[in-house]
């Protein structure tokens, strides 16, 4: 961090605190505290008020606030991601607030950062249900994403695909991000097939922002093509749950429609799904706490799928050849010497 951002971080750090004490500010800026008693002078120097209170410590006049601050594109990408979550992730009165809190920041951006919001924004979609999910996100990768989308730039990525042993190289054209299944899904024009596709980006081995920018694609909604890719593919399933395992499903469901009622026996859960192999394992997990009640050929798959696992235990014990033991070099034994 180079002076100028750090007294300017230091004076975001007073103005969030009534009283700072000079070793306070030694510690969190790791600096010594004879250049913490320099950059105070230098503030005081520029007409910062900066009040010190002897045996106390430093703090801003009453009444003083900052000037708006801009915005740095990563700071503004984590912005956007933080209110799709949020909105997500919690119940209406936290959502209302995430999103006054952003509006006002937003009103205080300059025009440009305010059309590089207004761009990730349209870009970005999150799908979740319940409690918070715990994603394994690498920020050093979506936030480079969110630049192409915004600035409409080349990406360049080494993707592995869930059948696939072999990594390719491809060059994307970014549009949109979606998250969902505890994943952010990267939606691109592929250069290499000619053709849109969806890279969940767990699987990007290695990201490169590209300086070339790319044209086209003016007619692209993400809205509409999550709406496409859903149209026709879903069907209901009612499934009931016991009690007990209502936490986990609340938790683990991702795909938007979800209904749940107390029944004679349990709770009947009503489900929209996409892919009748999936929901019939993700059932199956659930051993004895599950029963699907609808469609018949969802109960036929999770029966066959049960009876395929019965039958790889009443099989026998496999049989499996015991690890070899590891071969421990001795030191030869010198042999006796008759006296």
């Amino acid at each position: 961090m180079n002076r100028v951002d750090r007294l300017m971080a230091m004076v975001v750090h007073l103005q969030g605190r009534r009283v700072v004490r000079a070793e306070e500010l030694a510690k969190h800026f790791e600096l010594s505290l004879r250049t913490v008693y320099r950059d105070l002078a230098a503030l005081g120097e520029a007409g910062i008020p900066i009040v010190a209170e002897p045996g106390v410590g430093y703090s801003l006049i009453n009444g003083y606030h900052l000037p708006p601050v801009m915005f740095t594109a990563e700071e503004a990408s984590a912005l956007t991601l933080s209110g799709k979550v949020v909105e997500q992730h919690t119940d209406a009165s936290w959502s209302r607030q995430m999103g006054s809190a952003l509006a006002k920041i937003r009103s205080i951006l300059p025009r440009e950062r305010q059309d590089y919001l207004d761009r990730l924004d349209r870009s970005t979609m999150v799908f979740a249900r319940g409690a918070s999910t715990n994603p394994e996100l690498a920020m050093e990768t979506l936030i480079p994403i969110q630049r192409g989308i915004a600035e409409r730039r080349v990406l360049a990525i080494d993707y592995k695909g869930k059948q696939r042993t072999e990594i390719t190289r491809r060059e994307v054209e970014p549009l949109g991000l979606v998250h969902y299944a505890d994943n952010w899904h990267l939606i691109a024009h592929c250069r290499l097939r000619n053709d849109l596709r969806e890279f969940r980006t767990d699987r990007i081995l290695k990201l490169e922002l590209r300086t070339e920018r790319f044209f086209g694609h003016e007619d692209f909604s993400l809205k509409r093509h999550v709406e496409s890719c859903r149209e026709g593919h879903f069907e209901m399933a009612c499934v009931q749950f016991q009690p007990t395992a209502m936490e986990r499903v609340r938790r683990e469901w991702f795909c938007g429609a979800f209904e749940e009622e107390v029944g004679a026996n349990g709770i009947v859960v009503n489900l929209a799904t996409c892919t009748s192999d999936w929901l019939a394992g993700w059932i199956l997990s659930f051993g004895l706490d599950a029963l699907v009640l609808s469609p018949d050929h969802l109960r036929d798959r999770v029966a066959e799928l049960a009876a395929r696992v019965a039958s790889q235990y009443r099989s026998g014990r496999p049989q499996l050849r015991p690890p070899a033991l590891p071969v421990i070099a001795t030191r030869p034994t010198r042999a006796p010497v008759a006296t």
